[in-house]
């Protein structure tokens, strides 16, 4: 910033007190190394003498109170204050950063504006996803975290997001945000502070916990941790210091500027064997690139077999359901395809059924599987006859009663041989009988 007056904060101070004075060569014909740049005319005089203004970085001072998800944070305490100055410093002079930090926010924080509504929880925590993952779906740390929310892998399967094969659901943006926001809620339920929360975040649970007891402190300003964790509630506090108030920091990014939410078409596939991604891309009319950087989940050149969802650009999932059809035609697998129109959903977190869906069912091949199915159908019908008829409980009873009246068979035509007595008591016979096969239906 040039000029002998800087205003900060509403606050006007001379350029002295607020100031760093640097000096750079006002003739651009020498490079940074200080050789004269080709094609430029050699400088008559001496090179010493070459003329040179002074440009001012002013001092931007941190804010005096803040607080994190509506707990103050006790600045008045030295050591707190440096390491939130550390912190805000380092933050509010990375102007690139920044910027870009400001672009992707109109892209991603509405949905994470949205969960946060929905969980009942602080605003102050979408500012964690940036100190996690810069806001890149794609980010991936050495120890193995991983997706826009650094999941570890042992934590991401606890709380939902599988990873089974080439598939990794800690890259899938709305569902890692859920997860996120859940693992969260269950810490501050167990800490009841959210600095601990979100200390325990990025260390584990376990460490707090440990720390905690051997130390005999329930702060996390009081606290001794590993070096991140100290840092990390402190970075975001400076993070949401300066991107809550850019104005008051010099940082103003025009209207438009900002990276857009992505529209795209959802479709929905049950595929019986693995499809590349060239495959898919090409379906739907783009790029192998477009669908990879949509679709960070899938992270080998194919969809494994199995049900997915599938990101496609906005506009393209009845070309790729036209095409998608046609190729399975033509490779002469005999699937159908079940389709719901409706494109442009940009988020499955809004709850609107509208969606473009796909599903290819299992090839023929798979029929001898489902031969024994048939046999069984079979029974379930011979024993929905029975329940009409009210046998389905009675059984036993049912093939006692045919024993029974066969035995009065016998004995009918004895007496016609012979008995006079038989005919009455076959008559009793089957009225028991039928009282017999009655007694189930009632």
């Amino acid at each position: 910033m040039l000029g002998k007056k800087s205003e900060i904060g509403g606050c006007r101070r001379s350029a002295s007190s607020l100031c760093l004075r640097l000096r750079f060569t006002a003739n651009d014909q020498y490079s940074a190394t200080g050789r004269r740049r080709p094609g430029t005319a050699k400088p008559s005089g001496d090179p010493a003498a070459v003329s040179s203004v002074p440009a001012f970085i002013p001092y931007m001072p941190p804010p005096n109170i803040i607080d994190l998800c509506g707990e103050p944070v006790p600045l008045d305490r030295q050591d707190v204050y440096e390491r939130f100055d550390k912190e805000f410093t380092l933050v509010v002079y990375n102007h690139a950063q920044v910027y870009l930090w400001l672009k992707r926010m109109e892209r991603y924080f509405p949905t994470i504006e949205e969960r946060l509504r929905y969980y009942d929880l602080p605003d102050d925590l979408k500012y964690v996803a940036i100190v996690e993952s810069d806001l890149l779906p794609n980010a991936c740390s050495p120890k193995g975290a991983a997706g826009p929310w650094q999941f570890m892998p042992s934590t991401g399967a606890a709380y939902g997001l599988e990873q089974r094969g080439s598939v990794d659901k800690r890259y899938d943006f709305e569902h890692s945000t859920d997860s996120a926001f859940l693992l969260l809620k269950d810490l501050y339920k167990k800490y009841h502070n959210w600095s601990l929360a979100i200390a325990a975040y990025n260390c584990g649970d376990k460490r707090i916990l440990d720390e905690s007891r051997s130390q005999g402190v329930r702060s996390y300003y009081d606290l001794k941790l590993p070096l991140e964790t100290e840092r990390y509630v402190f970075r975001i506090l400076a993070i949401k210091a300066v991107l809550s108030n850019p104005k008051r920091y010099g940082y103003e990014l025009p209207k438009g500027w900002g990276y857009q939410e992505m529209k795209v078409d959802r479709v929905n596939v049950s595929l019986s064997r693995p499809v590349s991604i060239q495959t898919i891309a090409s379906s739907a009319g783009t790029t192998y690139r477009e669908i990879k950087s949509l679709n960070p989940i899938f992270r080998s050149d194919d969809i494994p077999a199995g049900n997915h969802e599938i990101k496609l650009p906005p506009g393209t999932g009845k070309v790729f359901q036209q095409n998608f059809r046609t190729g399975l035609a033509a490779s002469g697998r005999n699937e159908s395809l079940e389709t719901q129109t409706a494109m442009g959903q940009d988020s499955p977190s809004s709850g609107s059924p509208a969606e473009t869906r796909v599903s290819a069912y299992a090839p023929p091949r798979l029929a001898a599987a489902a031969v024994p199915a048939k046999a069984d159908s079979r029974k379930a019908k011979q024993k929905t006859k029975l329940t009409k008829a009210g046998h389905s409980k009675a059984k036993p009873k049912s093939g006692s009663a045919k024993a029974r009246s066969h035995e009065t068979k016998q004995q009918t035509r004895l007496a016609k041989a012979g008995s006079a007595k038989a005919p009455k008591g076959t008559k009793s016979k089957k009225a028991g009988s039928s009282k017999a096969k009655k007694k189930p239906g009632n």
